[in-house]
């Protein structure tokens, strides 16, 4: 063999063995590569900022937040970890600076989708958070921009990464529990009321028309800033967008479907009378084309555990999963016939999985790609839209999209401020 051949085929073939060894979580022959990021949002931001700390040359250039208090803490973390990290309020100078691969957004939900959009723009890669956007739209542009610019986009649903889930869902698609037909999926978390709020002026450390950014300004309110916005639906997706979105996930991953075709959903604000609007007690149900279906439960106001992150059930038995990845296999009969899984929920292997497709520049490498969190994401809209409507969203099977025209389109999607609808509607 020629000496330049054996150099294209042994490139090749390291590049196939960086493929394999990233998707297995293990060190990759990437490591060595420089890698420079921005990470936008200092709440879940800090605890994203932690796991990229521990990756081999990984630069943090910028933490960015409109916060001072709180993008001071962070910037502090990264420097005490020896990184040389500048703190900002408005992340647009991650964008325009040539020297970051990557952005990292863990804003709130009405900015995932307009800052993943103007990142992959600007020739960034992209990691951001679940839900992967705030309104199904936004999800479509997504897609559409990764594509586009060939850039890595990520969806924080991590428990794709994690070693247990994925030992799970291969057990599952290998016949385990034979035909599976039903996944069902549970959260449950204590939380107060939020009372009722006043609008005031926003204080002095907190510059509110950047967090606010594209979505249409609204006064500030005592009672939003800094997690309750979750629960209003001009920033927010309630507890189904804030953390359903997890389960849901792995129920789709493990039924092996992509859109539903009817979306059905009941429940309310039981608990309290207070400024939320999103419900605190809320079930749904999704039927996919082939005899399959996925359930939520979700409840934000009781701890009572429901023993269970998803379930699984076939023709042969049931599999169920816990949040940190611990699986157990059940007969026909009711009977354990096997165990397994790490207790792990999967972010460090899903942030290494991320810089790793970037140092390959692979899309294809992602554990969970913008349009496979787009799919996940689009259950919790197409749910709440079935909530707010009390209408059965019927869907086409192929793209999602309405399949009647019961649905007012505003539901599709949203309006923007002005000043920022330029960079992100296509």
């Amino acid at each position: 063999m020629q000496r330049r051949s054996f150099l294209a085929n042994s490139s090749a073939g390291l590049a196939a063995l960086g493929l394999s060894q990233a998707a297995n979580g293990s060190p990759t022959l990437f490591d060595d590569k420089p890698t420079v990021i921005g990470i936008m949002g200092c709440s879940r931001g800090r605890d994203l900022l932690r796991d990229f700390l521990k990756i081999p040359n990984v630069t943090v250039k910028y933490v960015c937040d409109p916060d001072s208090g709180r993008v001071a803490g962070a910037a502090k973390l990264a420097t005490d970890a020896g990184q040389k990290t500048e703190a900002i309020a408005d992340f647009r100078k991650i964008l325009d600076d040539k020297e970051v691969d990557a952005l990292i957004c863990a804003a709130p939900n009405h900015w995932h989708g307009p800052a993943t959009i103007m990142g992959c723009n600007a020739g960034k890669h992209v990691y951001v958070e679940k839900p992967a956007c705030h309104n199904p739209q936004e999800g479509e542009w997504m897609v559409a921009a990764a594509q586009k610019a060939n850039k890595c986009v990520q969806v924080g649903t991590q428990r794709r990464s994690g070693p247990g889930y994925q030992e799970a869902i291969a057990k599952l698609h290998a016949g385990a529990i034979g035909k599976v037909y039903l996944s069902r999926c549970f959260f449950n978390r204590l939380r107060g009321s939020i009372g009722t709020g006043k609008d005031e002026a926003p204080p002095n450390n907190l510059a509110y028309d950047l967090w606010q950014g594209p979505a249409p300004k609204r006064p500030y309110r005592s009672n939003v800033v800094h997690y309750n916005w979750h629960w209003f639906w001009h920033w927010g997706n309630g507890e189904l967008g804030n953390n359903g979105v997890h389960g849901l996930d792995v129920c789709r991953w493990g039924l092996q479907v992509d859109y539903p075709i009817r979306t059905v959903s009941s429940g309310g604000r039981y608990c309290y009378q207070d400024d939320q609007e999103t419900p605190d007690t809320q079930q749904v149900a999704w039927e996919f084309e082939g005899g399959k279906q996925i359930t939520y439960q979700g409840l934000s106001c009781t701890q009572h555990p429901p023993g269970a992150l998803v379930s699984f059930y076939g023709t042969e038995g049931y599999m169920e999963i816990d949040g940190d990845g611990v699986y157990s296999i059940y007969d026909s009969k009711n009977k354990l016939s096997e165990s397994g899984g790490k207790k792990a929920w999967g972010q460090e292997e899903h942030l290494k999985n991320f810089i790793d497709a970037i140092r390959a520049n692979d899309p294809k490498m992602l554990a969970q790609p913008i349009l496979s969190g787009h799919q996940s994401t689009l259950l919790c809209h197409l749910g709440n839209i079935a909530q707010r409507t009390g209408e059965v969203v019927k869907t086409s099977s192929k793209n999602g999209k309405w399949a009647d025209g019961v649905i007012p389109n505003e539901h599709w999607r949203r309006e923007y401020d002005p000043q920022w609808e330029k960079w992100i509607v296509s």
